[in-house]
């Protein structure tokens, strides 16, 4: 049974907004693991993501949230033995650390000490909001040889995964799309990471054609393939994912089923932990993360920007 430490787990914050109380992440990632009590739940008006489908090989023994109240809630609803005072307590006396999306953008952050410990480390989406960010942080992970992943759930659900294997069925693919709603970095990965389980990386240029809040990004990739991505933020889209691939001998339009898609997830960093599988390249997150930054600057400036531009 494998102990995980669980870091910022328990309230959410987008965008250095006041954190709230509750994390759909954290308290669907503890509840994976760890099952919950619903009498206990429901004494707590807060966000909580009940997993439906348990992992059962692993255990998260350890919670650190800021809001150490709402630590202890979440650790007393899904049986977490010891909620600490440092997110460093948390990669002590555990076989890997989880770090989740709180918001922040920056939670790559809390990734530096259990990587310095050799700890098998997951970093939830997005990396980074920031390709420079995301290259230091995969470059530190590299340099300590400790196996590190960060991935959107997106790109390990089935209906992914069974569009990716109906490639060789569609010819040539010329042409995708692939949508969803919100912020183009901090959403938009979900979109993007979609096509990237589909068709793998090696992106070269981003074109967008859209207007703020209205994202049109055409995405040339070296296979000659060109993704359109499009996000649109609230007001202007509804929230949802769908991917579209336009082959030379038929096309498949795929809104993948969400259900249980943080098992996925985690089952895949757990394949890293226990036989050092590795499902998502960090230097291909890294890419990830440089073509949506190379999308905003890419409306910002009127202008095809080089995916490499963003790693310089």
């Amino acid at each position: 049974m494998l102990k995980i430490g669980l870091v910022s787990a328990a309230t959410y914050g987008y965008m250095d907004a006041p954190r709230t109380p509750g994390s759909f992440h954290g308290t669907a990632f503890a509840s994976t693991f760890n099952g919950y009590d619903e009498a206990k739940k429901s004494q707590y008006e807060w966000t909580f993501a009940a997993a439906k489908k348990p992992l059962e090989d692993a255990r998260v023994v350890k919670v650190w949230d800021p809001h150490k109240e709402w630590a202890e809630r979440l650790a007393d609803v899904c049986s977490i033995p010891e909620v600490c005072e440092t997110p460093e307590e948390c990669a002590e006396g555990v076989d890997a650390v989880i770090i989740v999306d709180d918001g922040s953008g920056k939670q790559y952050q809390y990734a530096y000490e259990p990587l310095k410990k050799g700890l098998p480390t997951f970093c939830d989406k997005p990396l980074a909001m920031t390709a420079r960010e995301a290259k230091a942080i995969a470059t530190f992970a590299k340099g300590t040889g400790t196996p590190f992943m960060s991935a959107s759930s997106l790109r390990f659900v089935p209906d992914i995964i069974a569009l990716r294997d109906e490639l060789k069925d569609l010819g040539d693919i010329p042409i995708a799309t692939t949508i969803c709603g919100n912020e183009l970095v901090y959403y938009g990965i979900h979109a993007l990471s979609m096509a990237y389980g589909v068709f793998g990386g090696g992106a070269v240029s981003c074109l967008n054609v859209g207007k703020p809040g209205r994202n049109i990004v055409r995405v040339r990739f070296e296979s000659g393939t060109d993704v359109v991505l499009l996000v649109g933020e609230p007001g202007y889209m509804q929230a949802g994912y769908q991917i579209c691939v336009h082959g030379q001998k038929g096309w498949r339009t795929v809104a993948p089923d969400l259900t249980d898609l943080y098992w996925y997830l985690l089952d895949r960093f757990m394949k890293l932990v226990r036989e050092d599988e590795v499902s998502v390249p960090v230097d291909e997150e890294v890419e990830v993360i440089a073509v949506l930054e190379a999308g905003k600057k890419s409306l910002l400036e009127g202008r095809e920007v080089a995916v490499a531009e963003m790693l310089a």
